[in-house]
């Protein structure tokens, strides 16, 4: 690293709160850097709040927060499908079937914990861009949460009832956009990825989309920590969560249906946020 660049500050700078100086000092280099560049803002702006999540997923790295910043400006313009509509309402019937929940409690970690259930979505009714914008919607509200920008968000996929008309949806372009989004896009740290009730012809079909990933996301999206559990998954998905899983999956929580409803609640009711940071196209 020459003299000129910019270093990566000392310390565990995530532990410090948004008001701390030296936090505040790198959210102002990296809003100089955007107003130098002439980034063009999304609606809600570069505020403080919003410029200290990429420097959190990136652990205060200036040139990668840089980098994660321009990456997530970007993907945001050219991929109107997935972000030009936040609107509960242009997911509500994903929601409403109960498609995916998040767990009242972190993992020991403090990781936020996801669990998506195939068997919910229909893809004759609901595209791959649709199932992905569920996700981003959710995203974009967890990330608010300094926890969770610290300690990033783990996802459980619940694959049964997988088909072919599911694996149809995951085309080459849908594959690219969201491995792309998953490592270099959203500043938000996947730190695991499991995967239960996989079915057999899984494998091959995720075999079929990895040619059509280019190298530097297949690095990175095959980097991610992904566990594959199989259908007799309880024990080994205890390990990772002990506890804190919905009853139907062998934890202590409540339902995946009551878990289900109150975050469908809560996204309907942050539907002002998510409007306001809607892409206008």
């Amino acid at each position: 690293m020459s003299p000129e660049e910019p270093r990566p500050l000392p310390g565990n700078l995530n532990e410090l709160p948004d008001d701390a100086p030296v936090v505040r000092a790198a959210v102002a280099e990296l809003r100089r850097r955007a107003e130098e560049e002439q980034m063009q803002p999304w609606p809600l702006g570069f505020s403080d709040a919003f410029l200290v999540r990429f420097l959190r997923a990136r652990d205060f790295h200036p040139d990668q927060t840089w980098k994660l910043l321009k990456n997530y400006n970007n993907w945001r313009a050219e991929c109107p499908e997935l972000s030009a509509d936040l609107r509960p309402s242009s997911v509500l019937g994903l929601l409403n079937a109960g498609y995916h929940a998040v767990l009242r409690e972190r993992d020991p970690t403090g990781s936020k914990v996801i669990i998506y259930r195939i068997s919910q979505w229909d893809p004759k009714m609901f595209t791959a861009f649709d199932v992905f914008r569920v996700s981003l919607i959710t995203s974009e509200l967890i990330v608010r949460e300094i926890e969770t920008q610290r300690n990033g968000v783990k996802i459980i996929f619940d694959l049964q009832e997988w088909r072919f008309a599911h694996a149809f949806q995951i085309s080459p372009v849908v594959a690219k956009r969201i491995a792309a989004v998953l490592t270099d896009s959203f500043p938000l740290k996947v730190r695991g990825i499991h995967l239960i009730n996989e079915p057999l012809f899984f494998h091959p079909v995720f075999a079929l989309i990895k040619p059509f990933l280019s190298e530097k996301i297949k690095a990175r999206f095959l980097s991610l920590q992904i566990h594959m559990h199989g259908s007799n998954y309880v024990q080994t998905l205890q390990e990772h969560f002990p506890r804190i899983l919905p009853n139907e999956y062998g934890g202590e929580a409540v339902s995946m249906e009551v878990l289900s409803q109150e975050w469908t609640d809560f996204i309907k009711e942050s539907a002002s946020y998510l409007q306001s940071i809607s892409q206008c196209v």
